[in-house]
């Protein structure tokens, strides 16, 4: 071939998959590897929402799967920001993770706001089922660079 050839960037993007347990543990875990998953500057994803997000759809699976199977965290980085997934084996679907269930959560529960905060903060979110159960994900929009606190250089 003459002339110049293009490199294309590769279609697929990085991409983490981890088993987890179908406990508590599970959401320290998930929220390591999504700090981890999103560390790079260049990316732009807000990290800190992703964690609290992550946390969040790890918890309602170990809380409300019905089993005690383990859930599987995946982590998609992609040209326009983030995508996480929790895969469980219960095929009910979330409750009222895509429409507002018209009722305020209990000021005075601890629980009640997970979906609500996911709906709030993520760009676009939804669920699917899969063959062995569901798959819950969020996605996030990676933040314009002027948006993005500044980095300190340490001197």
């Amino acid at each position: 071939m003459n002339g110049l050839a293009l490199h294309e960037p590769s279609a697929s993007p990085a991409s983490w998959r981890i088993a987890l347990p179908h406990s508590a543990a599970a959401v320290p875990v998930a929220r390591a590897l999504v700090r981890t998953a999103l560390t790079e500057p260049a990316h732009g994803a807000d990290r800190d929402t992703a964690e609290l997000l992550t946390a969040e759809l790890v918890a309602n699976a170990v809380e409300h799967a019905a089993g005690d199977g383990p859930i599987e965290l995946v982590v998609e980085l992609l040209p326009t920001g983030c995508q996480v997934e929790v895969h469980d084996p219960d095929p009910a679907p979330p409750g009222d993770l895509t429409r507002p269930s018209g009722r305020e959560p209990d000021p005075w529960q601890e629980h009640g706001r997970g979906l609500l905060l996911i709906r709030a903060l993520s760009s676009s979110c939804g669920h699917r089922p899969t063959g062995t159960g569901k798959a819950v994900w969020f996605r996030l929009a990676t933040v314009p660079p002027q948006w993005r606190p500044q980095t300190s250089s340490g001197t």
